[in-house]
């Protein structure tokens, strides 16, 4: 009998999967018309389950165990929202918008009942939106688990990796990260599974700040800063000799202790590959941040095209690539690995990043020395006014919002699998949620007087 050869490679791809791009493109977002294209509603999956509570004293790092979130199908639907107009001024005005989902609104995200009580939603809280920029309206996060997380966030800063100094705690209650992880995280189940994201973004921020910005961050040797801090989230395999002692550098600085932490909280429910995607999602941020630093010590100022390359890897894409850990199920690796899944999420954080770009570009301006943003990168390389500059990369978000959303609407019609629709709909929620609290943050932004 001959050799029938190997066996054809199984896959845990959905049979649509087969037929994958085989369907004619049509389906994007008309820049004014008809706001973000409607994701087609799933069943409601059973509950997740329960997080644990902390994980046990650190000795070594925790690697990611055999017990993976289990994967649920779907969230309930949402209609597609209706257009608004564009304010032409920060006043109170007509606006044009992309406008928020209605009918069953942000509380058809939940795949599960809550287990603490909502109170009564409140009106959005002040700041005024950028004029002309392309969002998306969302209710005010639930202000009981904005207070819980909040409570609980703070405490873990605190008490458990000492993140920051007394003097800094002004900075990190301004920062509001409870209202930030609420509202980009609307499909959380619970507020231990909110606190999965919360921690990581607040040891990135911490990172950030005391690596590369303005608390001692410096571009001089950020490279080997960078590489150390990183092995707290992707373990160092080395000796038995030198292996306690990179353990103990685990905790030297503020940074380490929190990616330490943070990712031993997020890999106690993450399946292997969720926490391998977020190491990948990570390294990406980190190079970016290198490439920042290195135009910083050559004086260089990058080309515009230059700049939003760097912006795709320094950005805000580790964020909403864990929506489905977060809402307690897992999009399958080789479904999220697929390039036309890969543009989505590299879209969305290219769009969100620009958005922090501008409501960040006063405070920017108001540091020292020379802070690179979108538009003074546009005003530098293309020769415009700064007020010119910044109107053109509203623009620029605007393209990529557009760009994001049509991608997102095709692949929704290409591969309708409910897996897939659920996560596009949690990054559309980060989305939304992450322009939220950039407009609403008021102790740390405000807008130009261009308008």
């Amino acid at each position: 009998m001959s050799d029938p050869g190997p066996s054809p490679r199984q896959s845990s791809l959905p049979a649509a999967a087969v037929h994958f791009g085989t369907h004619g493109h049509g389906r994007g977002v008309d820049a004014f018309g008809g706001g973000r294209p409607a994701i087609p509603a799933a069943p409601a999956p059973p509950p997740a389950r329960p997080l644990p509570r902390a994980p046990a004293p650190f000795s070594a790092p925790v690697l990611p165990g055999a017990s993976a979130l289990s994967e649920v199908s779907a969230l309930s639907g949402v209609s597609a929202p209706a257009e608004v107009a564009v304010p032409t001024a920060p006043a109170p005005a007509p606006r044009r918008i992309l406008g928020g989902p209605n009918g069953l609104g942000t509380a058809g995200l939940y795949p599960t009942r809550r287990e603490e009580a909502s109170a009564p939603s409140t009106p959005a809280a002040a700041g005024n939106p950028i004029p002309g920029l392309l969002y998306h309206p969302v209710p005010e996060p639930d202000p009981v688990r904005v207070e819980e997380v909040g409570r609980r966030i703070k405490a873990w800063a605190v008490d458990e990796v000492q993140l920051f100094p007394p003097d800094w705690e002004d900075q990190f209650d301004g920062f509001s990260l409870g209202r930030y992880m609420v509202a980009c995280h609307p499909d959380a189940p619970t507020v231990d599974h909110v606190m999965i994201a919360t921690r990581l973004m607040a040891a990135e921020n911490a990172l950030d700040d005391c690596y590369c910005e303005d608390h001692g961050g410096s571009p001089v040797g950020l490279g080997g800063r960078l590489l150390l801090a990183h092995t707290a989230l992707d373990p160092l395999h080395t000796t038995t000799e030198y292996q306690p002692e990179w353990a103990e550098s685990l905790h030297s600085d503020a940074p380490r202790r929190g990616y330490r932490s943070a990712m031993e909280y997020f890999v106690r429910e993450a399946s292997p590959s969720q926490a391998d995607r977020y190491r990948h999602d990570m390294a990406r941020l980190h190079l970016g941040y290198l490439a920042e630093a290195a135009w910083a010590q050559t004086e260089y100022v990058p080309e515009v095209w230059e700049y939003l390359a760097m912006r795709q890897f320094n950005n805000f894409r580790p964020c909403p690539t864990i929506t489905d850990t977060v809402g307690g199920y897992e999009l399958p690796a080789d479904l999220h690995a697929q390039p036309a899944v890969q543009r989505v999420i590299a879209l969305a954080g290219n769009a969100t990043t620009i958005v922090n770009d501008l409501y960040s570009y006063t405070k920017e301006l108001a540091a020292p020395g020379l802070h690179l943003n979108l538009p003074v990168v546009i005003a530098e390389r293309e020769g415009v006014s700064a007020r010119d500059a910044y109107l053109k990369a509203v623009e620029v978000h605007n393209d990529l919002m557009r760009s994001f959303e049509g991608a997102a609407a095709d692949l929704a019609a290409q591969l309708p699998d409910p897996g897939l629709l659920r996560f596009l709909r949690g990054v559309a929620a980060w989305v939304d949620g992450n322009h939220h609290w950039h407009q609403t943050n008021t102790y740390r932004y405000s807008l130009p007087d261009f308008w």
